[in-house]
């Protein structure tokens, strides 16, 4: 059983997930910009990463699967970090105006609060709530 508030946080992580893997399908240019050289196939990657945060995000979401969706997805934000410090070392500009490089650089520690929300939200809570 899940607190209201752990509930709450639960949502919110859903709708983050699948709107993140969304924008995997309409916005895959910014993706693409982002991802290191050595990687292969950008475009495949970058669709297969989207498509595991949409199942991440609804799987968050039924309760038998919640907490394999939670670990699932803290192996795809290991999985996509490389991208991420890829964007802050190399200066990866991916809209009209130049990220500041303290923006990309605080994206990475961000990748941590992210691992730490779905795996809190997804803990059972310790003692069984009072049914009154």
């Amino acid at each position: 059983m899940l607190s209201t508030t752990k509930l709450a946080f639960l949502v919110l992580a859903s709708i983050f997930y699948v709107g993140a893997g969304i924008l995997h399908f309409i916005n895959t240019g910014f993706y693409l910009k982002i991802m290191p050289p050595y990687i292969p196939y950008h475009l495949a990657m970058v669709y297969i990463s989207g498509a595991a945060e949409i199942a991440g995000g609804v799987g968050l979401l039924i309760p038998p699967l919640r907490r394999t969706a939670a670990w699932g997805l803290v192996a795809l934000l290991i999985a996509v970090f490389p991208a991420n410090l890829y964007m802050a070392m190399d200066h990866v500009q991916v809209g009209a105006a130049p990220m500041p490089p303290a923006l990309a650089w605080g994206r990475l520690p961000l990748q941590l609060v992210f691992i730490a929300w779905v795996l809190w939200c997804t803990k059972p809570d310790s003692s069984p709530q009072n049914p009154k």
